[in-house]
């Protein structure tokens, strides 16, 4: 075999370098591209009522009331919700390009602070659900539950988490002795924390809890009407228990931004229909003071 000239070889290499170079920027163009036609949402595949892979969770329904407005295709990057959700899904890079696994996380609380925020688009509260007919039906307040007799007291069983502000409120009101301890993550494969704590209700290892709104939702929307009775937590000075959620985005991201308050503030009626839909307690939305994180 006779062998190529140096300087023939050198073009030879060089030609071929540049079409794997063309190559590689028309794939990465594509699929800039591709990913501009989609609206790309970051959500735990099992997170009733907030997102399931069925995507019959609320903050689903209203992605894809955004994803038809803007005439784009739905697509999620499915990720458990724990600790380094965000760094593993928002701030994540596809590997072997430059484009990040998704775009937006559908609900975090507003002024949140790994991520840009958007304005809220809806105010919530914890509340006390309690199990009809397990002897606690004359409640009507959640302060009554320390006026009880000793022997009532006792007998109380209600779930508490390792870090909220019901477990806070407990300890406020001297009952934490009777709190049933419970993960707020549970790592579980097949039962978030509304699904392991509706089971629980039901098979009466517990006869109450302190559950932020949309949780408490989903365990009332999973029994007959009037199974339980479901009392606003008022926050205090030293307790909050009423929050905003707002959408978020990458830090920079400022034109989607705006593209997602624009889509609020035009849907902001059919988005409280959604989320009331799950009997999620809804409030009205206090005014929020303005960050200038990056603007």
């Amino acid at each position: 075999m006779v062998s190529l000239p140096l300087s023939l070889t050198f073009i030879h290499s060089l030609n071929m370098f540049r079409t794997q170079l063309f190559f590689l920027f028309l794939f990465i163009y594509s699929f800039s591209v591709n990913a501009a036609e989609k609206f790309r949402v970051c959500a735990d595949p099992l997170n009733p009522p907030y997102s399931t892979k069925e995507q019959t969770g609320y903050e689903n329904k209203i992605a894809q009331l955004f994803a038809e407005q803007l005439g784009q295709e739905l697509e999620y990057y499915w990720f458990p919700q724990r600790i380094g959700f965000i760094r593993n899904t928002l701030k994540s890079e596809i590997e072997g390009t430059d484009q990040f696994k998704c775009d937006v996380v559908m609900g975090v609380p507003a002024g949140f602070d790994f991520a840009k925020t958007t304005k809220p688009y809806f105010h919530s509260t914890y509340t006390l659900v309690i199990a009809k007919g397990r002897g606690w039906d004359h409640i009507t307040s959640p302060e009554q539950l320390a006026d009880q007799p000793l022997q009532k007291i006792e007998s109380m069983k209600i779930a508490m988490f390792d870090r909220g502000p019901g477990t806070a409120w407990l300890q406020k009101i001297g009952l934490l002795d009777q709190g049933i301890p419970y993960q707020s993550m549970t790592g579980d494969d097949e039962n978030n924390v509304a699904m392991q704590i509706e089971k629980d209700l039901r098979a009466g290892k517990i006869d109450m809890v302190i559950l932020w709104g949309p949780l408490s939702g989903y365990i009332t929307s999973k029994s007959p009407e009037g199974s339980y009775i479901v009392l606003p937590m008022q926050s205090t000075p030293d307790i909050k228990f009423d929050f905003s959620m707002s959408m978020a985005v990458r830090y920079g991201d400022n034109d989607r931004k705006a593209m997602l308050e624009r889509l609020i503030d035009k849907n902001s009626e059919e988005i409280i229909q959604i989320i009331e839909s799950y009997h999620i307690p809804v409030l009205p939305i206090p005014k929020q003071s303005r960050r200038h994180d990056d603007d």
